[in-house]
């Protein structure tokens, strides 16, 4: 693991100027970071406005009004791809954003998980032909997710069953990080009471989220993400405004009795969360999805038989160097 970033308690000018060193970033800082993450959610917990602001840039627009007609039929869930250039402390980002539209939005919610479990595995298929490839394609592109931001709806309760569903079916295929949605619809105490019971939950059905402290080979970074996971679940709030006041520009959300500030961390963990999606922690992340989710998913694939026969082979004699060899964007399951 690399070493330790800044305390939880720095501000964010600490964070922007003092970036965790890492060998993977290190090698990443010319030639870009390839970098996928899913967001998963019910409509209305802010999955847009999150990644325009974790992007700082529009990258999906607003979405038009619903037909007052058909408002009450539920959408089927859809797989939306962004691909977004990002440059972090000196390292350029190509990232690749998943939005999973209309995940549990319906009342019977059952294929949305088997959807979600076939689009992951499918990621993994993909860099298993490209690895018994006797000639592999140098354009080729990684498309496993690296993180999954889950958004938990803000009950003020506990988790529900379609949360504990998602994160038991998923867990084991990627790096699941659960998300309080909306978090400013709660107040001071009711949010820190529901983190408490969302904890509480995930310890009780032993649900797999990730663990920031899966490498424990650098005691200093160890402590940092103990830290790290009493923040758990993350409260986000996004931003739909930026003010100019006598600080200077500022993100914020206004309402009739005020604004809130998200890069305050004292009023939600929005500025922790981007910290660790776009800096300290995303080599953890793909070495995490690499080294172990991938490699225990292949492990059983490869067990069980493999692929059918066939599967794989049509590009083996191609020239990678042809454009049309590059394989498609991630394949959606049908």
């Amino acid at each position: 693991m690399a070493p330790s970033a800044p305390s939880i308690t720095s501000t964010m000018s600490a964070r922007a100027t003092t970036p965790r060193p890492s060998s993977y970033r290190c090698k990443s800082e010319k030639r870009g970071m390839i970098y996928n993450i899913m967001l998963v959610g019910q409509s209305g917990l802010g999955r847009r406005t999150f990644l325009n602001t974790l992007c700082e840039r529009e990258v999906i627009p607003s979405a038009e009004a619903p037909n007052p007609d058909t408002a009450n039929v539920a959408d089927p869930m859809k797989f939306d791809t962004y691909e977004v250039n990002l440059e972090e402390d000196g390292t350029r980002i190509s990232l690749s954003v998943i939005d999973a539209a209309g995940f549990g939005d319906g009342l019977d919610n059952t294929s949305c998980f088997k959807q979600l479990q076939d689009y992951i595995e499918a990621q993994f298929d993909e860099v298993l032909v490209e690895e018994s490839r006797i000639k592999r394609n140098r354009r080729y592109r990684d498309h496993r997710l690296h993180a999954l931001i889950y958004f938990i709806a803000p009950t003020g309760h506990s988790l529900r069953e379609l949360d504990i569903e998602l994160i038991r079916r998923l867990g084991e295929y990627v790096n699941i990080i659960p998300a309080i949605g909306r978090a400013d619809s709660l107040t001071v105490e009711e949010l820190q009471t529901f983190k408490q019971n969302v904890m509480r939950d995930i310890d009780f059905y032993k649900l797999p989220i990730y663990n920031f402290c899966w490498d424990e080979s650098d005691s200093e970074a160890l402590k940092e993400n103990r830290d790290i996971m009493d923040f758990l679940p993350f409260s986000v709030v996004t931003c739909d405004e930026v003010l100019d006041n006598e600080y200077g520009l500022v993100r914020v959300r206004r309402y009739p009795w005020g604004t809130i500030e998200i890069d305050d961390e004292s009023q939600c963990d929005f500025v922790l969360l981007r910290y660790i999606l776009l800096n300290s922690h995303i080599a953890d992340l793909i070495n995490y999805t690499e080294e172990v989710l991938y490699e225990n998913y292949r492990t059983k694939k490869l067990e069980v038989g493999g692929f059918a026969e066939g599967e794989g082979d049509d590009e083996d004699a191609e020239d990678d160097d042809d454009d049309d060899n590059v394989p498609q964007s991630a394949r959606k399951p049908e």
